[in-house]
């Protein structure tokens, strides 16, 4: 029998994160999709954090998720320095993503792929069954790259319903796809994982940082050296102040909280 490490919700920067490995992400998932009960999940990494602790809307959609995992090293660190909870790896999420899929093929239950372009999705659902015999992908759908009418985000649900899947995948880039989980959460009754990048690296559009590099927390610098005038601000500017409010944070020189946030108005991505 597998271990199971789960240390409930941790303070991280006013951000309630999930202190949990990849065992018990999973059996989480896997037991709300057995049941049909919703369950919003978000794999953050430091930028996703650090959209909560800049702006309260978002603040208050994150910490209204059930399930935000430490997808980035440096927020694996900042659980185990300001916690103690001892996690020896963090919860990355393309290998959660294939993690829920071995298991969702074994089990024999649907899932549906939402965000990211057309042709990223045809490539990634071939990926997935050719990868997990198993594994039945009953229906996908793009992004539209704007917000929606209520009517247009009403049949998103209705076509999601339809399908016949018991958990939704959805890639739309981060912050967009923490909004649209926290706005659908209530809405399908399945576990609904916003999952960012892994519909491009398991689509093979995107290529991942070397292992070495994902060790040592460094695919912010793969990613900057890809693509420096796009990502440079949020890199140069978010990497050090994430650092000095951890450190405020560890010598309680600033004590951040979590409910000090503002109810957000719908957004509707999609």
């Amino acid at each position: 029998m597998i271990a199971v490490m789960d240390h409930g919700k941790k303070n991280v920067l006013g951000i309630e994160v999930t202190a949990i490995d990849y065992a018990g992400a999973v059996e989480k998932i896997l037991a709300t999709a057995r049941t049909g009960q919703p369950l919003s999940v978000s794999a953050l990494a430091v930028h996703g954090v650090m959209t909560g602790v800049l702006d309260s809307r978002q603040r208050f959609r994150l910490n209204h998720l059930d399930m935000i995992v430490p997808d980035g090293q440096p927020v694996r660190w900042a659980l185990n320095w300001l916690h103690g909870t001892g996690l020896a790896d963090r919860v990355y999420g393309p290998t959660l993503t294939l993690e829920v899929c071995r298991a969702a093929a074994g089990e024999g239950l649907p899932i549906y792929l939402y965000g990211s372009r057309h042709e990223v999705l045809e490539k990634l659902a071939r990926n997935l069954t050719d990868r997990f015999p198993g594994l039945v992908v009953a229906g996908m759908e793009p992004s539209r790259f704007r917000c929606l009418s209520e009517r247009e985000d009403q049949e998103v649900d209705a076509a999601i319903g339809k399908s016949g899947a018991r958990l939704v995948f959805v890639g739309l880039g981060c912050p967009r796809q923490e909004v649209w989980v926290y706005e659908h959460r209530d809405r399908l009754s399945m576990p609904l994982l916003a999952v960012g990048a892994a519909f491009d690296f398991h689509a093979g559009t995107l290529p991942q940082a070397p292992p070495s590099w994902q060790r040592w927390g460094l695919e912010w610098l793969f990613r900057l050296l890809r693509e420096p005038k796009r990502l440079w601000r949020r890199y140069l500017f978010l990497n050090p102040l994430y650092l000095t409010l951890l450190f405020l944070q560890w010598s309680r020189l600033w004590v951040p909280e979590p409910k000090r946030s503002s109810p957000p108005e719908p957004l509707r991505y999609g």
